[in-house]
């Protein structure tokens, strides 16, 4: 088991009401944070957003949001491999009341944002662009929650991703740690945990650095446990066959412009080339088999 300080195993960063809390400031970064809640039936968590923007995304159950004099419905789902989910944005300098008759979990991923003006709103889950990536033993399902061009937002990019026991996503590494406009955009990634298979459910994340800026992270991960990628090319993460592996990903930055661009670690970038000849693996989609 890796105890690298970018590794957060579950329950080391838990804190009040919160399985898990990343703060911007407790990771050293000052951008995106995430923090995951279990709320019992008919138990309420009141969330104050300060200078933050967040979205309530279920992970299993349904919630009601209010927030700004309006009340959201979330539907939710049964778990992170049933489906997508419905969400809700709730903006900066508010205050939210999350509350569940029947209890859940739920993630609220969030970003240090100097604007603000978005209201809060609903998003529907019929609404999120669920993408086939890759293909072969690089097959994996990505559920684009809050991207530029599939939700606005300030600064906040979450999307999570699914990948069927035995396969490798976040591959080939990639790394988005400096600006260069329309090359890379510097982010802040945030990957949070959840496996199939219960407790002895597994997999791996690896993380490493460039000469000038090291880092060296391979971590065993399991439901609950969490990576913050402060730069570096990560990927990848690989799902132990057998069990099926989901992170939830959150990202922000210093740009004032909300973009996701990559750059390929130039050393493995080719292997994009050879899923020309291959097919998407046939346990995707999740939850529609």
């Amino acid at each position: 088991m890796s105890h690298n300080k970018y590794h957060l195993p579950k329950g080391t960063s838990a804190e009040g009401p919160y399985d898990l809390l990343v703060t911007p400031e407790s990771a050293g970064w000052g951008y995106s944070g995430l923090g995951i809640v279990t709320l019992k039936p008919g138990e309420a968590h009141t969330l104050s957003t300060g200078e933050s923007e967040f979205l309530v995304l279920p992970l299993a159950d349904g919630c009601t949001v209010a927030v700004d004099g309006q009340s959201f419905e979330l539907e939710g789902r049964t778990g992170v491999f049933a489906s997508v989910t419905d969400f809700a944005y709730v903006p900066r300098g508010s205050e939210a009341v999350i509350s569940s008759a029947s209890g859940g979990r739920f993630a609220l991923p969030s970003a240090r944002t100097e604007r603000g003006g978005l209201p809060a709103r609903y998003g529907r889950k019929e609404d999120v662009p669920v993408e086939l990536r890759g293909a072969g033993a690089c097959s994996r399902q990505v559920n684009n929650y809050c991207l530029p061009g599939t939700f606005d937002a300030e600064q906040l990019l979450v999307c999570e991703v699914l990948t069927p026991g035995g396969n490798w996503s976040s591959y080939p590494p990639h790394k988005h740690d400096e600006a260069r406009p329309g090359m890379e955009s510097e982010l802040k990634e945030i990957y949070y945990f959840e496996v199939s298979g219960g407790e002895d459910g597994f997999g791996y994340q690896r993380v490493y650095g460039t000469p000038d800026r090291p880092i060296d992270v391979l971590a065993e991960v399991r439901s609950g446990d969490a990576v913050l990628i402060p730069h570096g090319w990560h990927g990848p993460s690989i799902a132990a066959p057998g069990y099926d592996l989901y992170y939830l990903n959150v990202m922000a930055g210093p740009g004032q412009e909300r973009a996701w661009l990559i750059c390929d670690d130039p050393a493995h970038g080719w292997v994009r080339s050879t899923w020309e000849t291959q097919d998407v693996d046939d346990r995707l989609p999740f939850g529609e088999n």
